[in-house]
């Protein structure tokens, strides 16, 4: 990776390599104990918190368990993968084994096929044979989920059901290697939602729908348009400047270029190796940069960003908010967005 990186990123990755931060990983660390010990406090005490107050907690918590799970399959905070993965184990956010999930996560940092669907498999394309296909619902349904709040009120369901479909098509073409981990999901899922269930008063169809989906749903925020098709694979990833409640909820993952340049590189430290070069990251995106996640939603609440189908004319006239890099350097620093 070391020809992306400039003379200021290669000094700055050298001193945080060397730190004892980076060394012992400690905030990644705090940050699990945080996950789960809030988590499981939060289910424990759902009588006395009242469930109108405990299932939106709980949401929230299993949507920064899921970027958790982003971190651990990168190799943090321990290069073992079998600790890490253990890590990540547990179904907190409901629907998705682990492995499975890191295993199409290492498919999609391919970064030359990034946003083509027959091989992105986070791509929110679909080929154009699947498009001319298509019936009307469909298309309604695929054009929907290609605006801000349809990717948040659909891309969960569509999430799941392309997961779900590949759960099952696998064995039927003779390829077991996922059972193993379904059937563990399943197992530990049934654990957990037995014990929530008496333990703590939250029944299975509640955690499953108000914890889960919404889950998904606020992880559809980071993800709505943080890819976008371009002839440049360093083009197609976005550089987003959320304030603070935001990066922490993805931990920096919205700094979505840098980590796919650097891959390696821990959520902590990611923010200042941009701050160290945000000049040259704009420049690399082809300035596709973003001033909060409230500038997608104010532009794109109920208009497609792109049209569903890659490669295809895009779905509405108005203009993506990408900027010149002579602007990027004058832009406002907001934190409140």
């Amino acid at each position: 990776m070391s020809f992306y990186l400039d003379d200021a990123q290669r000094q700055t990755l050298t001193q945080r390599r060397n730190s004892f931060t980076w060394r012992t990983e400690w905030p990644t660390w705090l940050l699990i104990a945080t996950i789960y010990g809030g988590w499981f406090f939060i289910a424990s005490h759902a009588r006395a918190l009242g469930l109108s107050a405990a299932i939106p907690l709980l949401a929230l918590f299993s949507a920064w368990y899921m970027s958790l799970q982003h971190e651990l399959l990168h190799g943090h905070p321990t290069r073992s993968a079998c600790l890490n993965g253990l890590i990540g184990f547990a179904p907190l956010a409901v629907w998705f084994p682990y492995r499975v999930y890191r295993d199409l996560h290492v498919q999609h940092h391919d970064d030359p096929h990034l946003t083509h669907p027959e091989i992105d498999p986070e791509s929110y394309f679909v080929s154009g044979d699947t498009w001319r296909h298509a019936g009307p619902l469909t298309r309604a349904l695929l054009i929907a989920r290609n605006t801000f709040w349809g990717r948040v009120l659909l891309g969960p369901a569509f999430s799941i059901a392309a997961t779900a479909t590949q759960a099952l098509r696998k064995p039927l073409r003779g390829d077991w290697s996922d059972v193993p981990a379904w059937l563990a999901h399943f197992a530990a899922l049934a654990v957990l939602m037995t014990w929530l269930d008496r333990a703590c008063g939250i029944a299975p169809w509640l955690f499953i729908a108000g914890v889960g989906y919404p889950a998904l749903a606020l992880s559809a925020v980071r993800s709505f348009h943080e890819h976008r098709a371009a002839a440049s694979h360093e083009q197609r990833s976005v550089i987003n400047e959320a304030a603070w409640f935001w990066r922490l909820l993805f931990l920096n993952n919205n700094y979505h270029l840098v980590h796919h340049d650097l891959p390696h590189v821990p959520w902590f430290a990611l923010r200042q190796v941009y701050e160290t070069s945000r000049q040259h990251y704009i420049e690399r995106c082809g300035g596709f940069l973003v001033n909060g996640y409230g500038e997608w939603a104010g532009l794109y609440a109920w208009v497609p960003v792109a049209h569903p189908a890659h490669g295809a004319a895009p779905a509405t006239s108005r203009v993506t908010p990408v900027v010149s890099a002579e602007r990027a350097g004058h832009l406002p620093r907001r934190l409140m967005r």
